[in-house]
């Protein structure tokens, strides 16, 4: 009798444990992350069954054949959003937002449409009050499907917060936007979109953030973050990341250096908690047993007052 009840006491405790709320914290979490190729499994079998076939098919084959995930992987990439513990996710490369409600369990889900597979949003915890913005679509420019998608934190209060998520193109992280090469030609058109946004914004409280494909933020030397930047001395936002020093997400990744940025503007300053930008890294042996994003997520805490005013 005495082991069942001590049975019974230890299924109460891990109840009690599993239902326990989230542990405060100094602020709200807010992060991105690219989750390379995020597809629902029905899209990727149908893209494998394509390729075998010779057939067209609705994404590049070697990416049907080398990135289809199946219930195991989504379930670990579920697992790091847990780990990750943000309030509100920037994503990239989602194809709708089922699959991103399946990793972002109990989040409300904000993602642009159009053509293509690779689309930018956010989860948002739903106890925070937002409000899912248009997509930013001046950014599709020369065949780029990739519109931004808007957030705003806090809608009709004066603590209002607008995000901006965006996924700009890849293949011109170092050359100069003048060299001729036909990435860099669409990344500076890219980028001169995106200031022109950051210029109505520079009074305002707003959060930049996403995969730039744009390597070191150096405003003072590199021409892709001086024009955002609009005058290098004075540059409306900082750089969440600032002081600190670039790292894998684990051993044997192919990145050199952070792509993945988050820039604040200085209206929000007296807000960024000091110190507080972290990038959750993956474990070596999930790394080689399961196909986790080549990106891994990047998050700060901002401190956005009192709580009750945070939540609906």
């Amino acid at each position: 009798m005495w082991r069942i009840c001590i049975a019974i006491l230890l299924v109460l405790s891990l109840a009690a444990a599993t239902m326990r709320p989230r542990a405060p914290r100094a602020g709200i979490a807010i992060a991105t992350w690219n989750m390379e190729w995020l597809l629902s499994p029905a899209t990727a079998h149908a893209a494998r069954l394509a390729c075998r076939g010779g057939r067209r098919a609705l994404l590049p084959c070697d990416v049907a054949r080398d990135h289809s995930r199946d219930s195991a992987d989504l379930e670990r990439i579920a697992r790091y959003a847990r780990s990750l513990d943000a309030d509100v996710i920037a994503f990239q490369e989602v194809e709708n937002a089922a699959i991103a409600a399946r990793i972002f369990e109990g989040f409300t889900i904000c993602i642009t449409g159009g053509r293509g597979l690779q689309h930018v949003g956010f989860a948002v915890r739903a106890t925070i009050a937002h409000r899912c913005g248009p997509p930013l679509d001046s950014l599709t420019l020369g065949g780029a499907q990739r519109s931004g998608m808007r957030l705003l934190l806090f809608p009709d209060s004066p603590r209002a917060i607008e995000l901006l998520a965006v996924h700009l193109k890849s293949g011109c992280a170092d050359d100069p936007l003048d060299s001729g090469r036909a990435a860099c030609t669409l990344l500076g058109a890219q980028v001169r979109q995106l200031a022109a946004w950051v210029d109505t914004h520079a009074r305002s409280r707003f959060i930049l953030l996403g995969d730039f494909n744009r390597g070191d933020a150096d405003v003072a030397a590199d021409e892709f973050w001086r024009t955002l930047a609009g005058d290098a001395a004075n540059a409306p936002f900082v750089f969440a990341s600032d002081g600190v020093a670039f790292r894998n997400c684990h051993l044997g990744a192919g990145f050199t250096r952070a792509i993945d940025h988050i820039l604040v503007s200085r209206a929000l300053l007296p807000e960024l908690v000091p110190a507080s930008f972290r990038k959750l890294g993956y474990r070596e042996s999930d790394a080689l047993r399961y196909r986790l994003p080549d990106h891994c997520p990047v998050k700060f805490l901002l401190d956005a007052g009192p709580a009750p005013d945070s939540f609906r």
